[in-house]
C-alpha cells in the first residue's frame, strides 16, 4: 500500500516526495488521507492538478484530484482495500480520501 507521491510546492516551487498509503483501482488512485486535506502534499497536489506517483514499483502521471468524503468514497474504496484495511481507516478516524485520474503509467 505504500506509495511516493511526488509533488510540487505551491509556494516555494521545490519538488518533494512524500511517502502515503495508496492503491489503484481502474484507472484511479485512491490516498486514504489520514490527515484531513490540509496537510501540505494534498494542497500541493490538488494546486499543482496533479503529481505523479510511484506505487507497486510503476511510476504513474495523475490529474484531476479531489477530496472525496468516505460515504463517496466507498465504492473505490471497497474495490482498491481490503476488509482489514477498511476496518483501520475507520478506527484511525480516517473520513476522506483524494481520488486520481491516471493519465500514463511506467513500467
Amino acid at each position: 500500500m505504500a506509495a511516493q507521491i511526488r509533488h510540487v510546492g505551491r509556494r516555494s516551487g521545490r519538488r518533494y516526495v512524500t511517502p502515503a498509503g495508496a492503491r489503484r483501482s481502474g484507472e484511479v488512485i485512491v490516498i486514504p488521507l489520514t490527515f484531513g486535506n490540509q496537510s501540505d502534499w494534498a494542497r500541493n497536489v490538488r494546486a499543482a492538478g496533479g503529481c505523479s506517483i510511484r506505487l507497486g514499483g510503476r511510476d504513474y502521471q495523475a490529474t484531476q484530484p479531489e477530496f472525496v468524503s468516505a460515504h463517496d468514497a466507498g465504492p473505490l474504496v471497497r474495490s482498491a482495500f481490503g476488509p482489514l484495511e477498511r476496518a483501520s481507516f475507520r478506527m484511525l478516524g480516517i473520513r476522506q480520501f483524494m481520488t486520481l485520474r491516471i493519465v500514463s503509467a511506467e513500467p
